[in-house]
């Protein structure tokens, strides 16, 4: 394995390993991860509506553990996988830290600012090789013009920045409107807004919104040879890095790491 497969392998290892030490709260909000299932019996053996059911049984422990764990899987392998994507860019197209990262703030009804974060940026002016410039730059032009954004308006944009997420099954109507005043506010600031989903997995409806809304959208399509719809023809053609063929390579080794973290969840716990 080459030094810059293990240093990105790390990155999303490091993510998902969480996981195996997920354990449910059951709105105690507990601290240090959760409840074990012994505290999980005593809160349900004290609560008597949940005694009578026998809810108590460490099976009903096992059960909330494997669907609380199956979101954290996904959650994890979604922030591995983000921070993949901005150390691979940053790599790839030679950029600072500074230059990968954006923020803006927002003001509150009682007077606060809130500040909110994308998840990657790439500023055309801070990519220093021409070549690798001119290519982001065409792509962002080909992007625009599919999501018929106006010339004047793309003459302006001065760089894209990204969301990165593993999937997107959800129809969470406030995530989407986050999501539609982000892209509105990338316009304001001369960015072109650009949802980076790694799997193929994301609901027809939404996807219509997103680019309603002037978002340029990438998904998990693998051989469809086209960067303005491809996650991994767009990392492989315009940033230079082939993505698809790093998770080829360690699939391997990322599927055994999932396979110990599901036993690890699903295994019933007896006290």
């Amino acid at each position: 394995m080459s030094h810059m497969d293990e240093t990105h392998l790390q990155i999303v290892l490091d993510a998902i390993r969480v996981c195996a030490r997920y354990k449910p709260k059951f709105g105690q909000g507990a601290r240090g991860g959760g409840l074990t299932v012994e505290g999980f019996q005593e809160l349900y053996q004290t609560d008597a509506f949940y005694s009578w059911f026998g809810l108590d049984n460490p099976l009903m422990y096992a059960a909330h553990k494997a669907a609380g764990g199956m979101t954290s899987v996904y959650r994890q392998i979604g922030i591995g996988c983000e921070k993949l994507f901005r150390r691979v860019v940053q790599d790839s197209l030679e950029l600072a830290d500074e230059d990968v990262t954006w923020s803006y703030q927002i003001a509150l009804p009682n007077g606060r600012q809130r500040t909110l974060h994308l998840d990657a940026r790439v500023p055309l002016e801070r990519i220093g090789q021409e070549g690798k410039r001119d290519r982001f730059h065409e792509w962002m032009r080909q992007s625009a013009a599919l999501l018929d954004v106006d010339p004047r308006v793309f003459r302006s944009l001065t760089g894209t920045v990204f969301e990165v997420r593993q999937g997107y099954k959800s129809k969470d109507s406030k995530r989407q409107n986050a999501d539609i005043a982000n892209a509105a506010t990338a316009y304001t600031k001369g960015y072109l807004p650009c949802a980076v989903i790694l799997s193929d997995q994301i609901d027809g409806d939404v996807l219509l919104r997103y680019r309603t809304a002037k978002w340029s959208v990438l998904t998990g399509i693998v051989g469809e040879a086209n960067p303005l719809v491809s996650t991994y023809d767009f990392m492989r053609d315009v940033v230079g890095y082939d993505l698809a063929a790093f998770f080829e390579r360690n699939s391997t080794t990322l599927r055994t790491e999932i396979d110990t973290i599901l036993k690890s969840l699903l295994a019933p716990e007896t006290p």
